[in-house]
């Protein structure tokens, strides 16, 4: 089973899950629990191979991964801890996971926000993709790794993301990186399925301003799925939690209590900032 960490307030209390992206670990979050658990039971995951689970070994079965193999071990610490219903919050490849969950559990799924969200790859993210899988076997993945943080998140201030991310990518093993990144060649149709299907859940897509390379594509999934919106947050980059924790922390955390309290998207918008732009479906 994957190593979790749990916060408990109140045994009644609304529970979160936090689910982090491919090379990171919970660690990642360390600037959201402070604020989350004022107000939620929260639970914090490692996904296989990745932070304290890197010594969870795949059964002969699973040695080649596929979303449904790594979205159940999520499930499994639910069904351990008998969470029946949760909020679920995930940053870059975690928001893929989430989405997964909600169509193998919806019952599971109160409210999905979605950090840096993965709806489609672009021209840009494809070419990464397919020189990854030319030069996986042949390059340290380190390198790779490094590249990849660096095309997606280039700017000065997205180095505190970049550096935590490649640093907790350094602690993933070479077989268990070769792993995950086989899960590429399931990425596209499973993509287009997500974008064809409108769920009933609460969605809010956490975007940074200047994530160059998945924000297109979430305007335009916002203005398809009735039951989704976006916020943009400003000076931020593909991992918003980390570049701007104090706008991610209130926009997430107000839309929570909202769902909680409503059981749908709230109706009342959040005024933007002058470092913070809305669009809201």
């Amino acid at each position: 089973m994957l190593h979790y960490k749990k916060h408990l307030i109140a045994e009644d209390a609304p529970w979160v899950v936090f689910v982090h992206g491919a090379g990171g670990s919970s660690s990642i979050w360390f600037l959201q629990i402070k604020e989350f658990v004022r107000h939620f039971n929260v639970l914090l995951v490692d996904l296989r191979g990745h932070g304290r689970s890197k010594q969870m070994a795949p059964v002969k079965d699973e040695r080649h991964y596929n979303f449904e193999v790594v979205t159940r071990d999520v499930i499994e610490v639910l069904d351990e801890l008998q969470i029946e219903r949760a909020h679920f919050i995930g940053i870059s490849l975690g928001t893929i996971l989430i989405r997964n969950i909600s169509e193998l559990a919806p019952e599971r799924v109160s409210s999905m926000v979605m950090g840096g969200a993965i709806i489609r790859l672009n021209v840009r993210a494809k070419v990464l993709v397919t020189v990854g899988n030319m030069f996986k076997r042949f390059v340290p993945y380190m390198w790779l790794y490094s590249f990849f943080a660096w095309i997606i998140m280039p700017r000065e201030r997205h180095k505190q993301s970049r550096l935590l991310f490649v640093n907790e990518a350094k602690k993933v093993a070479q077989k268990e990186f070769m792993r995950w990144y086989r899960l590429t060649y399931e990425l596209t149709p499973l993509l287009k399925y997500f974008e064809e299907k409108d769920t009933a859940i609460p969605t809010l897509y956490l975007m940074g301003d200047e994530d160059h390379m998945f924000l297109p594509a979430v305007r335009f999934i916002v203005t398809r799925h009735t039951n989704s919106k976006l916020e943009i947050i400003g000076n931020s980059g593909h991992v918003c939690n980390v570049d701007q924790p104090a706008e991610f922390n209130a926009r997430a955390i107000a839309f929570l209590r909202a769902v909680s309290r409503e059981g749908r998207i709230p109706a009342r918008k959040l005024e933007p900032s002058s470092s913070l732009e809305l669009a809201v479906c």
